[in-house]
């Protein structure tokens, strides 16, 4: 049987980013992924956005890491060449009625440290003037990233400092020993024992929490699906900002995100699935229409195009309040040497240095 010091299971945006914290630190580092390829999914069927950190509890990992992690993403990317670009947010109110949210989203964001200015109608229609709001809040720290350059950059940083990346490697079984974790993979006997083991597989986290024989199953919570749509626009966009309405339960509403050509998408939509399944029901277009012209009247019929589906990894059900991020290392669960990560949807792709940071330090 081999030995590794630490194994990470998953190569989306966070499991890499904790491969290269833990590399860079001087650690032997395995990366685990049963795709084909690193960052296949929730990581690659997002909307590409460096959230500022306005939504999320005062004081909670959301936050804390959003914040944290924003600005250290954006010095990341220009160092290492990731494109970006900070184009700033809207979030508008469609009716007088939606003032008071805005107001409440400032409250919030103010909480965790972000500004954000308060307009009229009138001033985001100057900018935007295919826009119609009664109110808006303006985002400046909000921008756009490639994330597939992101991770590719993280990967490469990662295989840098010695950290290897294996795919088609499905962990099929795992087993608390002394010494450490024992896995087997792809349905074979146990081959590999890691003294430290990160479990970074994103909506398959907890599935794969459940397999390690010996682990507490109450710290192992149960996985909820909610699936995004995504739909994109014929032509280029009429904005030049992203623009989102005020939040709805379980996602934060049908929103215009950009690309870096410049492209509009819109999206996610929010639906409960039992199971992971990234097809578009063209018949969805219907309720985006009816969505988008609160904000953007002048969309035409015919004007959206099916495009992807994502999945959030969720860990709280519909109806209920949004989970924090769950980072459990062995102060939660008693268990040296395992990190299980979960709930880790948005803002993870904007969080995924300092997670990172944060997760080499409760091994270190």
């Amino acid at each position: 049987m081999d030995n590794i010091d630490t194994v990470v299971i998953g190569a989306g945006v966070v499991g890499l980013a904790v491969a290269r914290a833990l590399a860079s630190a001087g650690r032997e580092v395995l990366i685990l992924e049963a795709a084909e390829s690193f960052g296949t999914g929730t990581s690659s069927r997002n909307s590409e956005v460096i959230h500022a950190g306005i939504y999320y509890p005062r004081g909670s990992l959301k936050a804390r890491f959003c914040v944290a992690g924003r600005e250290r993403l954006y010095g990341f990317c220009e160092q290492h060449g990731v494109p970006q670009r900070r184009c700033g947010k809207l979030i508008v109110a469609g009716s007088d009625g939606q003032l008071a949210e805005l107001q409440k989203i400032q409250a919030a964001a103010r909480a965790n440290g972000v500004e954000l200015e308060l307009w009229e109608g009138s001033r985001a229609i100057d900018l935007e003037p295919q826009l119609r709001c009664v109110g808006a809040l303006h985002s400046p720290l909000t921008g756009i990233i490639d994330s597939h350059s992101y991770m590719l950059a993280l990967l490469g940083q990662a295989e840098r400092h010695g950290a290897t990346l294996v795919c088609e490697s499905c962990v099929t079984g795992l087993r608390l020993e002394r010494d450490g974790v024992v896995l087997a993979i792809n349905g074979e006997e146990p081959v590999l024992r890691a003294r430290a083991l990160i479990n970074s597989a994103g909506i398959e986290a907890p599935r794969i929490a459940g397999l390690i024989e010996g682990f507490p199953a109450e710290h192992v919570p149960r996985a909820y699906f909610a699936k995004g749509n995504y739909f994109t626009l014929a032509g280029r966009s009429p904005f030049s900002r992203l623009v989102y309405p005020v939040p709805e339960p379980g996602g934060l509403g049908v929103h215009l995100t950009l690309d870096l050509a410049g492209r509009a998408r819109f999206g996610p939509d929010v639906q409960w699935v039992d199971a992971p399944d990234y097809t578009v029901d063209p018949q969805r277009a219907q309720k985006f229409y009816a969505a988008i012209r609160t904000y953007w009247p002048g969309l035409a019929d015919g004007a959206l195009q099916p495009a992807y589906a994502g999945i959030r990894p969720k860990i709280s059900p519909p109806g209920a309040p949004a989970a924090d991020f769950r980072i459990d290392g062995p102060e939660v669960h008693g268990v040296p040497g395992v990190v299980n990560l979960f709930g880790i949807e948005s803002p993870g792709l904007t969080a995924s240095l300092a997670i990172a940071d944060h997760i080499a330090g409760l091994i270190r």
